[in-house]
């Protein structure tokens, strides 16, 4: 099996609703605001390539949204999703499967993309795109918490081109494909799905939206975007006391600097961020 990093560029997002509760003191030593209090975060997917399969987790933010869109989230960067995966030498037209871990805009943007006609398509026309029944139906139909998270235009093309498939979220982790499991957690959205790879004989976990990044490791650390924090709080010590018992790394979609890490407890017992691991 090899897995690569896919780094899509960066996006800027309020500070204070990425760090929740912990003030701003604490968290601007982290990630540095800029004048407006927007911090700048990653926007990092993963490709896992096994046997003829070539799976995408996540696509990033995309490049079709309007001005005001670009206004507020700021997308930039050097690198776009279709270029990284080029660099691994992998084509759109060779992506078999495209896991979505959920359907907020800044993780299926770019799923979907403008054909020569102007209408939308999926990015990769030869890939089944995988959700879950509970999550699809919560954002088709979201709540005004989340409403502007969700934009139809990410995900609606993919039911209409008929490329997408829909797991039933389950309690214990899902063996999906490739030997990849997934978990389906409930404090950032519903049913989000946190995959979990088998990798030089331990596990990756793709962390999501559980732990955006590094910074997000201590336990107070919870986005004010999460509807359930405290059931995240939950969800993240799971990860974080496997990873510390078992010795699997983490791989942060957002965090600016660091993709992957391993995780070690610290001299008062609490678990921190360890060495920054290379794929």
């Amino acid at each position: 099996m090899k897995v690569s990093i896919v780094e899509t560029g960066f996006l800027k997002l309020d500070g204070g609703a990425m760090f929740g509760i912990v003030p701003k003191p604490l968290w601007q030593k982290l990630n540095p605001p800029d004048e407006n209090n927007k911090c700048t975060w990653a926007l990092r997917c993963l490709l896992v390539e096994k046997g003829d399969r070539k799976i995408l987790i996540d696509t990033g933010i995309g490049n079709k949204q309007d001005a005001i869109f670009q206004s507020r989230f700021e997308p930039h960067g050097d690198e776009s999703l279709l270029d990284s995966i080029a660099k691994n030498g992998i084509a759109a037209e060779s992506i078999t499967d495209v896991l979505l871990t959920h359907l907020h805009f800044d993780h299926v943007g770019g799923a979907v993309q403008y054909d020569n006609k102007g209408e939308l398509v999926p990015a990769f026309p030869n890939a089944r795109y995988w959700t879950n029944d509970v999550h699809y139906r919560w954002a088709c139909e979201p709540n005004a918490r989340e409403k502007a998270s969700f934009l139809p235009e990410n995900f609606l093309p993919l039911e209409k081109a008929g490329v997408l498939s829909f797991l039933s979220p389950q309690k214990d982790d899902l063996e999906w494909l490739a030997g990849i499991k997934l978990r389906f957690v409930y404090g950032h959205t519903e049913a989000m799905m946190v995959p979990i790879i088998p990798y030089r004989s331990r596990q990756l976990i793709y962390c999501a939206d559980v732990m955006p990044s590094s910074y997000h490791v201590g336990m107070p650390y919870v986005m004010s975007y999460d509807i359930r924090p405290l059931l995240t709080l939950e969800e993240k010590e799971r990860i974080l006391t496997d990873a510390a018992e078992n010795g699997d790394w983490l791989i942060f979609e957002h965090d600016p600097k660091l993709a992957c890490v391993g995780v070690v407890k610290d001299e008062k017992g609490r678990i921190a961020v360890g060495a920054e691991i290379a794929l």
